[in-house]
């Protein structure tokens, strides 16, 4: 029988499991959380609040909605605590996808961060991973504390609005409610807008300027914006969900990079995060709010930005379907190509996508200029002289008479892209929705309004489509598909238009259609859309000069500088202190009749400046270097072309007869003025800035 090996002692364990505690503290001190390899965790988070962000502004609108619309039903409710209402709201809170599974996933990884953050040791680099696993937990902990009362509020919400739609209810709207609300609407913004000039606009194009710009967003103003738009969008006012949406997120996004200390190509993915999220969780579209991230927010489709958008469009898609919705915002339809012939119909379709998209834009800039007081005219110029609440609230009473002839105007108006969809609109009807729905939403947002230019471009497009595809199965019944069919692709190819981006629109309407037969008419109607808008508006913008264009039409005045030359009997010493304090280290230098000779520059001086016996020798004219001198009227490519001919940095400039001054061009004011250039910093008058739309943002 062989010898059993001595039991392993208590204290052997012992020292075997402080032995491995103190390998795996050692290696948790050496744990390294850069920038990218925090980014997409970052990216998940700022997903989860642009999530939230969705059910907070989506509850808002309705709440808004709902005192507008039921103020008598909700004091009956009140009044009569056993009522239906309270009933219903018992089954809506016991329906509600509470998705307990959040927290139980959730609740371990915050606290397994929270307790790493605290066994790592503190010092030097170490630090800032303690920072910032601390700082991604606590936001993790805020989301899911946010989340549930949430979900309870859009619960509750639904009882608001449960059983009825916006047509049936505007169907039997006193006349009043259409004056009254959309104009309180418009005041109320207006009067929380005046003195945050910098959250006008539509929110789209402030995001993908600081996205160019590498600038920060302020987070503060991202929540003034949601309540500002569901103010505008809940009393009546033509605007859109999407801009204060993508606003939001990216505001977020921007204080939650800036807190971690990401770099700023890092800053501006996590902006696109936030942005793509937003639209995400509005539409319930992941995939279409990732690539609006890439293809919109940041024009690009590189694999670093990959996995953080990707991990922030389904964080915010998670968190949208319990705090916004999961119903489809479009029925979905089994429409499909009937033959090949329709693809012409297509691109006519894609064809006046385009113009319809461009004419917004104009419109909406003419709407600008006319309530800020730059048009023509007495009344442009009475507006210009109201304050920001009365502008508003004009705006909104035209928006109400303007809702009396076409519902649609009302709001967002989505549920009348569901009835172009399956052909229950008139054709007077769609046509007369398209042009008021323009009009109304230039006058909403002209006038200071808030809101998005994203989702109204939609519904006109499928008023628009609807209009074109009734008229196109009228006269060939047998070969093209329903008018509905051409409503949802004309919905695409006006997103498309308006925001440059042909994939977005094809893959936003590929999931909110769920009919992938539909995809050939989407790809043919957005590409020719938005390749037809961005001719439009690229030929009226102003082609910007090229650094040769405007070396050649910039004259040498507009750049030198003015100074006294230096006389050629003036000693070295003196001037070697001259020279050594200028600007350049560049003078120019007479002859001895008193013209203009040549320059003096500071590196002709490192042979001689230690031998101090030439200094009663030598002079001015000894040491100056002859040049050609150029005219004030001379180009700066001329001038350039002879400092290179020269090797030199600077040239002088001849000055007007008998005076006591000339000029010098140096090399490094051309620079800068090539730069300022470049960066739009010219010194030029500024022309009045449109809140513009996102087709109009440069690549």
């Amino acid at each position: 029988m062989k010898d059993e090996p001595p039991p392993v002692s208590r204290f052997a364990l012992r020292a075997q499991l402080e032995r491995f505690t103190h390998a795996s503290l050692q290696a948790f001190n050496r744990i390294r959380l850069p920038g990218p390899s925090v980014l997409p965790v970052a990216g998940a988070v700022v997903g989860l609040y642009s999530g939230l962000a969705a059910g907070i502004f989506s509850n808002l609108i309705g709440v808004i909605r709902g005192a507008a619309f039921n103020v008598a039903w909700l004091m009956d409710a009140m009044r009569q605590p056993g009522s239906r209402m309270l009933l219903s709201a018992w089954d809506m809170l016991r329906t509600a996808r509470w998705h307990l599974e959040y927290i139980i996933i959730g609740a371990p990884l915050v606290l397994g961060a929270l307790l790493l953050a605290r066994v790592i040791e503190p010092g030097g680099p170490r630090d800032e991973v303690k920072r910032r696993l601390r700082l991604l937990a606590l936001l993790v902990l805020g989301a899911l504390a946010l989340y549930y009362p949430l979900v309870a509020l859009t619960a509750l919400n639904r009882v608001f609005n449960h059983g009825q739609s916006t047509p049936e209810v505007l169907a039997h709207l006193p006349w009043w409610i259409y004056l009254l609300m959309p104009t309180l609407g418009g005041l109320a913004v207006g009067r929380l807008l005046r003195d945050y000039p910098d959250t006008r606009g539509h929110g789209l194009p402030e995001v993908i300027k600081a996205v160019k710009g590498n600038q920060a967003l302020p987070g503060g103003f991202g929540l003034l914006k949601l309540v500002a738009s569901a103010l505008t969008i809940g009393t009546g006012g033509s605007a859109g969900r999407e801009g204060p949406i993508v606003y939001g997120g990216a505001a977020f996004a921007s204080t939650v990079g800036r807190t971690l200390g990401f770099s700023r190509r890092e800053l501006a993915i996590l902006l696109a995060c936030g942005a793509g999220s937003g639209i995400a969780a509005s539409f319930n579209a992941p995939i279409a709010g990732a690539v609006f991230a890439m293809e919109i927010i940041l024009r690009e489709f590189e694999l670093r930005v990959f996995s953080p958008i990707i991990l922030a469009s389904v964080a915010g898609t998670l968190v949208g379907r319990g705090t916004v919705g999961t119903e489809s915002m479009i029925h979905r339809l089994g429409y499909q190509m009937v033959s090949g012939w329709e693809v012409i119909c297509y691109v006519g379709l894609g064809l006046l996508c385009g113009l319809l998209a461009y004419a917004f834009v104009r419109l909406l800039h003419h709407a600008e200029d006319f309530f800020g007081g730059r048009f023509e005219g007495r009344l442009s110029a009475w507006l210009g002289q109201r304050t920001l609440p009365k502008r508003a609230a004009l705006g909104g009473l035209c928006s109400g008479v303007l809702a009396m002839i076409s519902p649609t105007v009302w709001g967002s108006g989505h549920d009348y892209i569901n009835m172009a969809a399956i052909g229950q609109l008139s054709l007077v009807f769609l046509v007369t929705a398209c042009l008021v729905k323009l009009v109304a939403t230039a006058i909403t947002l002209g006038s200071g309004g808030s809101g998005g230019t994203f989702f109204p471009s939609a519904l006109m497009g499928a008023m628009l489509g609807g209009a074109f595809g009734t008229v196109v199965h009228y006269f060939f019944p047998t070969s093209t598909g329903p008018s509905g069919a051409y409503a949802i692709v004309g919905m695409g190819g006006a997103m498309a238009a308006l925001t440059r981006g042909p994939l977005t629109g094809m893959m936003m309407l590929y999931e909110l259609s769920g009919n992938h037969a539909i995809i050939l008419p989407l790809m043919v109607t957005c590409t020719i859309s938005s390749a037809l808008c961005h001719y439009l508006i690229e030929r009226r913008a102003p082609k910007p000069q090229t650094d040769a264009e405007l070396l050649s039409t910039t004259p040498v005045r507009a750049l030198m500088r003015e100074l006294a030359p230096v006389p050629a009997d003036m000693h070295l010493r003196p001037l070697m202190d001259q020279v050594f304090t200028t600007e350049n280290g560049t003078l120019p230098v007479l002859d001895g009749d008193g013209k203009l000779y040549g320059i003096v520059q500071a590196d002709q001086f490192q042979d001689i400046w230690r031998d101090e016996t030439l200094y009663p020798v030598l002079v001015a004219s000894d040491v100056a270097r002859k040049v050609p001198l150029l005219s004030p009227d001379t180009d700066l490519a001329q001038a350039l072309f002879l400092m290179d001919q020269e090797d030199v940095d600077a040239l002088p400039v001849q000055g007007p007869p008998g005076g006591q001054t000339c000029g010098l061009l140096t090399r490094t004011r051309v620079r800068r003025f090539l730069n300022s250039h470049h960066t739009g910093q010219k010194s030029a008058r500024p022309e009045p800035e449109h809140l513009v739309a996102p087709t109009e943002i440069r690549n």
